[in-house]
């Protein structure tokens, strides 16, 4: 038995997560390959896998630990209908323009109030955040796939979806790219795009300091 699983962080649903890091502290001691085995087999009517079971230090915590977060949202953009990737990207069928995508996400690189980008049931303390990067580029390896990359310490409840949704009016030519700007000034919920749909956006990895896996 444990006190209970703590995850690094909430995805909503339809949210993918590929890169999801929970602890949870055990009664008694179990060497990590059997916890692994013993956890996925009672997960197996479950799409969850168990890739890894590390012993860490007490003081480790799944949320408050981790240093940097890294979120990919995924956009197939082509007219023809979803099959193998159904329900694993946004369907955008007109063209978007990377370029100009590229210069309306400079506006929301470094320490912002992101207001604009968050969701009203956010139950973050505030809406200040910074973030480190956001890379836009097609995938080489999957045809019509346009990949944006989020990293980040922590992002608000909704914020990667809102930006992306916002990002896809500047690609579309729906909007300058010097709006994005306009709307992250505004601290204006009404002033974002529409929010990306969930089913192209994954949890890919979560970043903590190497000192805290030293198990005293």
């Amino acid at each position: 038995n444990s006190t209970g699983v703590i995850g690094a962080g909430r995805t909503d649903a339809g949210v993918h997560a590929t890169g999801q890091v929970a602890h949870l502290d055990l009664k008694k001691f179990w060497e990590s390959n059997q916890l692994q085995r013993a956890l996925n087999f009672y997960l197996k009517p479950k799409s969850i896998s168990v890739i890894s079971v590390v012993n860490v230090d007490f003081k480790f915590h799944a949320r408050f630990s981790a240093i940097k977060r890294h979120y990919i949202f995924k956009i197939m953009n082509r007219d023809a209908p979803l099959t193998l990737g159904k329900n694993r990207y946004w369907h955008v069928r007109h063209n978007l323009d990377l370029e100009k995508m590229k210069q309306g996400a400079k506006y929301l690189i470094g320490k912002h109030d992101f207001t604009t980008f968050r969701s009203s049931i956010c139950q973050a303390k505030s809406p200040i955040k910074s973030i480190d990067k956001i890379e836009i580029f097609e995938d080489n390896l999957v045809k019509d796939s346009i990949q944006i990359i989020f990293e980040a310490r922590s992002f608000l409840h909704n914020q990667v979806r809102s930006i992306t949704g916002t990002l896809e009016k500047v690609g579309s030519h729906n909007w300058p790219p010097e709006r994005v700007e306009d709307a992250l000034s505004s601290k204006d919920r009404s002033a974002c795009g529409p929010v990306a749909p969930p089913m192209g956006l994954y949890l890919t990895q979560i970043d903590y300091d190497r000192d805290i896996f030293s198990c005293s």
